[in-house]
């Protein structure tokens, strides 16, 4: 006589996952923190919806315009009608946004321990929100950072001012033309500091927060305690976080692999056993971690 034997594969409920991660996080003293867009975006930081449609209304009727995010590489008529969208793109996402407590949970959760973040969000919000500028790597750009558009130099600068000036006196779609950015050095175009095509400058401390960055990496890469946390990071540019972080996971057999995403949550076979793969809006999942983790 024989019988089958059926089998099931156990899947962690999400509360299990959080306190499986609270776990982690009282044990592990090392975070490498990787940040996408989906980060922002359960903090508040949206490109669709209503924090559009309020903010550009007149571009969405002349132009069709859908989002933020596209509408960051539409082909405008000239400067003038460009910068005044861009101006207010980039006031609204760099400058002018108020987020919920997204930001200020995770700070409280790693701001006693050896932490390190990489992130292609250019939105700020970590420095916004008291994480050490030591610590971070804005490795795709910053809103709220000019560079020459040729570039002619590998040079970034400030642009509060002009970006906050452009917003005040533009009209009918268009700044003035004498407010246009310009480099200081060749009296080129200025543009945003974002990784878009083969232009992106990278001055000096861009070099020197990826060094930090890979120093830290390399001193935990193998034989100690160390937790990638992955938040919101998509598949649009995986080779910045997602790879890496898988990569190094399955060097170390003391580290632990942790991706928290609304959408898109995998992990290769080979670091199954080592990682947590929760299915949640983040910030949810970092505030009923925050709770069990007491803090």
């Amino acid at each position: 006589m024989s019988s089958k034997i059926s089998t099931t594969k156990y899947i962690p409920s999400y509360s299990a996952q959080i306190e499986d991660l609270a776990q982690i996080l009282s044990q592990i003293n090392n975070v490498i923190i990787g940040a996408g867009a989906g980060l922002s975006t359960s903090a508040g930081l949206t490109y669709s919806g209503k924090r559009f449609t309020d903010a550009f209304p007149d571009f969405i009727q002349k132009f069709g315009l859908t989002d933020m995010y596209s509408s960051a590489f539409y082909e405008f008529p000239d400067l003038e009608t460009k910068w005044a969208y861009w101006s207010r793109h980039v006031f609204m996402n760099g400058y002018n946004y108020v987020l919920n407590d997204t930001y200020d949970i995770l700070f409280d959760l790693i701001k006693d321990k050896n932490y390190f973040v990489l992130t292609t969000n250019a939105d700020h919000a970590f420095l916004n929100h008291g994480f050490d500028r030591k610590r971070l790597f804005y490795t795709q750009g910053d809103y709220q950072l000019f560079q020459c558009s040729v570039p002619c130099v590998q040079e970034t600068f400030k642009n509060q001012f002009q970006i906050v000036t452009m917003v005040k006196f533009q009209k009918d779609m268009r700044v003035p033309t004498k407010m246009l950015p310009k480099c200081p050095y060749c009296d080129a175009p200025a543009i945003s500091n974002l990784r878009i095509d083969d232009t992106f400058a990278q001055p000096p401390g861009w070099y020197a927060a990826q060094e930090r960055y890979e120093e830290f990496l390399l001193t935990y890469s193998e034989s100690k305690p160390i937790l990638y946390l992955e938040l919101g990071v998509g598949l649009n540019t995986p080779g910045i976080i997602k790879y890496p972080f898988w990569h190094y996971t399955k060097l170390n057999n003391k580290a632990t692999y942790v991706s928290i995403n609304l959408n898109e949550v995998s992990v290769p076979s080979e670091i199954t056993d080592q990682s947590i793969c929760i299915t949640h809006d983040i910030h949810d999942a970092l505030h009923d971690l925050k709770k069990i983790y007491n803090i």
